[in-house]
Parts: C-alpha cells; structure tokens; sequence
C-alpha cells in the first residue's frame, strides 16, 4: 500500500441508497484497516445525516451506483457527490457490484477474530445496504491498490456513528469545533479558533486522528466518559507519571498506526505492467513498516515502567493488556532474526534509506550485499563530488541535501555566487536565500545510487516475506498496540497537556448523568478564553422542569458567544476531557442542534428566510429528548408578524419536548413565553448605558431585557434625523404598553401552575444532590412551609 501522506486522509467510502429514503454507507480506513458500517433513514432532502458522516470520515474516494435510486424528490448520493464534494475523487461502479450477500460473506471472512463482528446475522436481514456498499468497497480497493486484503484482519464496527453523540454538519461548521466559521474569508492557514487546533498538541497521526473523530462524535457511554476522566484525575495528581508518560510516548513513531495497513493486504502475484505499480516503492514502504513496528515495541518495556505502578482502570488495563502480553515479545524476537539490532526508524529521508537498506541482516541473501556495496559506493562519490565542487568553485557553503523525490542536490547560499553559476551546474532554481543546483555528474551518480537503493529494497522483500506471513498471524495485537498508543496520545498529550498550561483550578472534572439537569457554574468558552483574559464567565442551569432558556440582549452582547460556549463545554465533557468551569454536571446527549447565523445560499436557490426554515425542519425531525437544542435568531429574515409566529410555534412544539433548549433572541414579545409555560426561563445579558451608549458587560443575568430600545439608541449614534428617532420613540411606547399589560394578565392568569413548577424544580434538584437525609428532610420543610405561605 502506497504511504498516505502524514495527516491526510485515507478513508474509501461506498455509498448506495433506496426508494424507502434508506441510506447504506461502507467507510474504509486504509490507514488503519478498518471497516465502518452505517445503514439510516435519510430524513432530510438535503441528505443532512449523509453530510455529517462524509464530514466525519472526510474520504479521498467516494463510490457510487451509476443510476439514481433516491425517492421522489431527493437528488441522488451520486447527484450529491457532485454537488457538494467536487474535490473527491467520485467512482462510478455497476449496480452488480454493489452486492449485499457478498458483502456479509467478505466480512464474514476478513472481519478479525478477536472482536468477531457482532451481531453479523441480524444486521445482513436489516442493513443490507450497507452491506451492499461494504462489497463495491472492498471490491474498488483491492483492483485499485493490487492487494487482498488478509482475512480476519479487519476491524469491523457497525452503526458506528450511532452509538455516539450525532453532530451534523451545519453544526459542526457553527460551533467551529474543526474550522472556524469565517475560514473561508480569512485564508486556510486560520485556524485558531477551532476546538480541534486548541487541543491538536498530539504527537501522533493516529492520536490527532482520533481527537478529530472524538470530537465530531463525542462518548455516549457514561462508563467509557469516566474511566477516561478517572485517567486525567490520575495524571493530574501524578506529575512524575505525566510526564513520564510524555516522554516514553514520544519514543514510539509518529506513524505507529500506519504499519498494520502492510500486514492486513497482501500484494497480488500479478506482473508490474498490469498493476502499473511502482514495485520499488512498495518494497520500501514495506521495510519501513517493519522497521517501524521494531522500533515501537523496543520502546514497549519503557511504557512498561512506566505504568507498572499505575492505579487507575485505564492505564492498569493498559499495562496488562499490553505491556504484560507475551505476543509482542514474540513478535519482537522474530523480527531480531532476520533484522540488525542497530536499525531504527528515522524521519531523515536519507538516514531512513539507508537505513531501509541495510535493515536485513548481513550474510541473508549475497545478491542483496552487491547491492548495499553498489549504494554506498555512489553515496561516496557523491559526497566526494561535493568537496570538489566546494574547492575547484570556492563555494565552502556549499551544502548536499537529500529528498526522495529529486535525490541528491546542491544547495549553494546566494550572498556566495558572484554573477553566474558556472555552466557545470544545472536546472538552477532559486529557493529563498539560496540556490538549488545540479550538475550532469551528480544526476548520472543519483540515477546509480536510486537503482542500488531499489534492488535493495526488493531483495530484502523478497527476504522478509516469511516474516510478513508470520507477523500477520498476529494482526490483532498489532491493532490493539495501535489503538492504545492512539488513545493515550489523545489523553496524555492533548487532554491533560492541555489542562496543565491553564492556571490552576480553571479546568474542573464534570459529572454525566442519564436524566439529571445540565448545570455549568461559572463556565467559559474554551477558545475565546484564551485569547481574552479578562473574559467574563457565565452560568447555566436546566432541568426537566426548565428545559427552556430564553435569552436576551443587544447586539454584540454575547448571546452567541455563550451559545457556542455551552454547547462545546458539553462536547469536552463527552469526549472525557476536563471542562472550563467551576463546576458543571451534565445530562448525557445524544444530539446537537444548532440554528445560527443569516445568510443566503446561492447554491441551493434559498433565501435567509427559507435556509433558516430547512434547518428548523431537520431540527424538528430529528430532536429526541435527550438532544441539545441552540437557535440564535429565528424569523427575522421575513414579516415581523410571521417571524413572531413562527419563532413562537416552534418553541411551543420544542416545549412539549424533553430536550434542552437555548434560544437567543432580539424579539421582546417572545419573553411572554416565560409567563404562559412554566418550564420557560427567560435570561438577559446586562448592559448599562452611559451618555447614550452602551457599556457591555457580558455577565448573564434573570428577567427580561433591561435595555430600554437599545435598537433606537443604536440608530441615533448612527446619525438618523431627531424627528425619526422621536416618532419611533412614540410608537415604541404604545406597542410596549399593550405587551406589558397583556404579560400582567398572563402572569395572574398562570400564577399558580408556575408556583407548582418551582417546586417541582427544587425537587428535580434535591433528587440529584449529595445532601445527607437530615438536610434534605430540613430542605423539605423549608419548601413545604415558603409553599404555603405563598413565598415561593
């Protein structure tokens, strides 16, 4: 398999779906070898589900039936592709190929033994969709790579994204946990407002992957949240075993993931014009991996002493698992037959093809010697031909770099060159301050020194094909060593790295319950906090029995901030990370809705109004009762009149929910809400105004907006005539005098139902507390008797 290129990805994706709106969908990692299987009802015209997993998995490659088979009214995956992933390569294979019995006898083959793929037989009868996909997948790749792929050497996962919280793609983009929301505006290289690039301080591929999928399909599972927070309590308490855990992680390589991609395919037997592959470069992708694997499990007994003391359940089960598991031993001595002890795994391009070609020990194969003989002659002369440059030209700065691409090159700095290079030197470029050259010489040798590094590379291949078939027997400890180096990369390095730079006790563990109230006392925004200093934290409390927020406020005062802030400190807590408040207890969820920003969308012929309206529609499609719901703004972009009711009806329709929602807004009519349902809270920034302007002040507060007609003072500073200010002024006066009586009616009207749920919420509270009996039985009291005196 061809390398993939450091961070980029490396995920082929089948796509097939049905006239029932069904939706089957094979992600194949390459890197990896891992096989993601997911089968759902694409409830959205838009193929929003569809999105937010091509999102997750980002593929190079997406394959696709040749005929459209989409209900009435829906584009097509095919169709879909083309619009809005023009970038991805796009392959079209015959619906033939797109076989659901194949698809579960492939995987029933090549899915490891150790996990078997669960539920295989149930699954066939119901998702063979994706079934379907996972056939034309493995069907592509191995004509396309010239591979078979080795059985029970895949990692199989169905419904992998469901059992995880489910971001879509609009919120992803909204709450900027990947890219900021403006990326596209102010260059690609601006990326430091995203979640992601706060916590990307990972050493590893394979770790800054996994961070991205944690965060854009964060832990559902309670027990899986804690042990992981158990973990950092661990490391944060134990300085020695941080950072011992930091510097033994930076003994494995970088890539470690990478090596199971050349154990779990095997080259097919086939000649070099067929496959039009580059055998060299296979043969030394090959070695690389093996060397690669050497030298992570030499540095093994160093994380086995590292965690030997160890009490949490994590780094425990690690250390038994791993550190304690004699295959790796075994593994390690197979290598040590046939491969020199002095080999290391190097990033230097030249020092890791030398080391690639003398990674087989001397005296294996007599052919493989003349050739190492051969490489190093020319490495020789090459090297001897730049010291006579540097004394015939008098360049003594003169420099010898390598790359794999071009080979050797001079390097020559140009303060050095007076005029013109002489004319021995060839394809000059200029590179910064120096000079990139060659010469007729240097390329003949480079051309000998490749071909000698190459019949190296294939004969030590030809060598280690016994040791290949031999590692591959046990493939499922190399995915258990890949994995955990992965997860204790994304802990150590980004997780608790990222708590221990913050002043102490900014970042507190969070608590996750399955119906308890979401509760974060004095929380901040993880991104911007870091770039403010003075920034103002905000607190949020929301039960079953308020499961509304309302908030207010003017422009520019914060309800979007705090939006994105709630919303992210839910994420950090789901992904197993500290989160950045004083305290916060969190109700697991299950999804996140967000409802943000105004503008048109060319490309789909919508307006604000009718963008705004689609989202809304996926929103309510979608919710369950244990979903997160943030709108800012709603029905702004139409009618004042049908905007109000529109925003109106659909918190109504949200309130017969049990999910939580915030929802931001300028229209003050909307606070009525609070006084008709009693699970409704309405909250407001505060501003104060001075000398007719306003001083904002970001700190969260009860009630209703307090900024008489900031909208009026705004157009003021903006210049508008004295006359046009004062007639709105009037008309303003008259509007909200008949608001305000019509809320007093509403609030002696529903007055006792309100009463009812006060209590009901200090209830829901007391459920959830850690208060011994005598206090709660006191507390009780205290709410019995403020009832009947009508305090409450």
């Amino acid at each position: 398999m061809e390398d993939d290129g450091g961070e980029r990805s490396s995920f082929v994706a089948g796509l097939i779906e049905n006239r029932a709106k069904e939706v089957g969908m094979a992600a194949f990692d390459l890197r990896s070898a891992s096989l993601h299987l997911s089968q759902y009802i694409e409830t959205s015209s838009s193929y929003q589900n569809t999105k937010t997993l091509l999102r997750f998995y980002d593929p190079t490659v997406v394959i696709v039936p040749p005929n459209k088979l989409a209900a009435d009214g829906m584009v097509g995956v095919s169709e879909l592709v083309d619009r809005c992933y023009s970038t991805v390569r796009k392959v079209v294979l015959a619906r033939g190929c797109f076989d659901d019995t194949k698809g579960a006898v492939l995987i029933q083959n090549l899915a490891a033994e150790e996990p078997l793929a669960p539920g295989l037989d149930t699954y066939y009868k119901q998702h063979y969709l994706s079934l379907a996909a996972a056939a034309a997948t493995i069907k592509w790749i191995e004509a396309e790579k010239g591979v078979i792929i080795t059985n029970h050497s895949l990692t199989v996962t169905f419904n992998g994204s469901f059992d995880h919280m489910n971001i879509d793609a609009t919120s992803v983009e909204n709450l900027e946990i990947i890219d900021p929301f403006h990326n596209a505006l102010l260059g690609t290289s601006n990326k430091k407002r995203s979640l992601f690039q706060m916590l990307k301080t990972t050493k590893t591929v394979g770790g800054t992957r996994l961070l991205r999928a944690n965060l854009l399909q964060p832990l559902k599972d309670i027990e899986t949240i804690n042990t992981r927070l158990d973990c950092l309590d661990e490391l944060m308490s134990n300085e020695q075993l941080f950072f011992g855990l930091s510097q033994v992680l930076r003994k494995f390589p970088k890539e470690t993931d990478r090596v199971l991609c050349h154990f779990c395919f095997k080259p097919k037997k086939v000649t070099e014009a067929v496959l039009g592959f580059d055998n060299t470069r296979k043969s030394q992708n090959m070695i690389s991996s093996i060397i690669l694997l050497k030298t992570a499990l030499d540095a093994l007994p160093l994380l086995a002493k590292v965690l030997k003391d160890a009490k949490c359940f994590l780094l425990t089960n690690v250390y038994k698992s791993v550190c304690e598991n004699d295959k790796y031993a075994s593994i390690r001595k197979k290598i040590g037959e046939v491969i020199d002890d002095d080999v290391l795994h190097a990033r230097v391009p030249f020092v890791a093809r030398t080391q690639q070609c003398f990674a087989l020990k001397a005296g294996i194969d007599g052919f493989l010697d003349i050739a190492r003989r051969t490489f190093c002659d020319t490495s020789e002369a090459i090297h001897n031909l730049a010291s006579k440059y540097r004394e015939e030209f008098n360049l003594p700065n003169l420099k010898l770099p390598f790359n794999n691409r071009q080979g050797f090159f001079f390097r020559i700095p140009q303060k050095e060159v007076q005029g013109k290079l002489p004319s021995k030197f060839t394809q000059v470029v200029k590179h910064g301050k120096n000079i990139h050259c060659s010469s007729l010489e240097l390329a003949s040798l480079n051309v000998r020194n490749k071909s000698a590094a190459g019949e190296c590379f294939i004969r030590t291949e030809t060598c280690l094909e016994a040791l290949m078939d031999a590692i591959r027997e046990d493939i499922s400890a190399l995915t258990l060593l890949a994995e955990v180096l992965c997860l204790l990369d994304m802990i150590v390095n980004s997780f608790a790295h990222t708590i221990s730079t913050k002043p102490v006790d900014r970042y507190s563990r969070p608590e996750l319950t399955e119906s308890g109230p979401l509760a974060i006392d004095a929380g901040r925004h993880p991104i911007l906090e870091s770039i403010h200093n003075d920034f103002v934290s905000n607190s949020i409390f929301m039960s079953e029995a308020t499961n509304m927020l309302v908030v207010m406020g003017p422009n520019m005062s914060g309800k979007s901030t705090y939006l994105q802030q709630v919303c992210l400190v839910v994420i950090l807590a789901q992904i197993g990370c500290y989160v950045p408040a004083r305290f916060a207890t969190i109700r697991v969820v299950d999804r996140i809705f967000t409802r943000m920003g105004t503008m048109d969308n060319l490309e789909s012929n919508s307006s604000t109004f009718m963008t705004e309206m689609r989202e809304t529609a996926f929103i309510m499609q979608n919710v369950s009762n244990r979903s997160l719901i943030v709108m800012d703004e709603l029905g702004r972009a139409t009618s004042s009149s049908d905007g109000l009711a529109m925003a109106w009806s659909c918190c109504e329709y949200l309130l017969s929910l049990k999910a939580y929602i915030v929802f931001a807004t300028h229209m003050d009519s909307l606070a009525e809400l609070a006084t008709i349902y009693p699970n409704v809270k309405v909250l407001h920034f505060y501003v104060d105004i001075r000398d007719n302007r306003l001083d904002f002040k970001f700190q969260l507060r009860d009630g209703t907006l307090h900024v008489p007609h900031y909208g009026l003072l705004l157009a003021e500073v903006a210049g508008l005539p004295n006359t046009v200010i004062e007639t709105a002024r009037t008309i303003t006066s008259r509007i909200t005098d008949k608001e305000n009586k019509r809320i007093e009616l509403n609030c002696v009207k529903h007055h006792e139902i309100h009463r009812i749920y006060r209590v009901a919420q200090r209830l829901i509270c007391l459920k959830y507390s850690s208060q011994t009996e005598d206090s709660i039985r006191q507390t009780l009291q205290n709410l019995r008797d403020s009832f009947i005196e009508q305090r409450l």
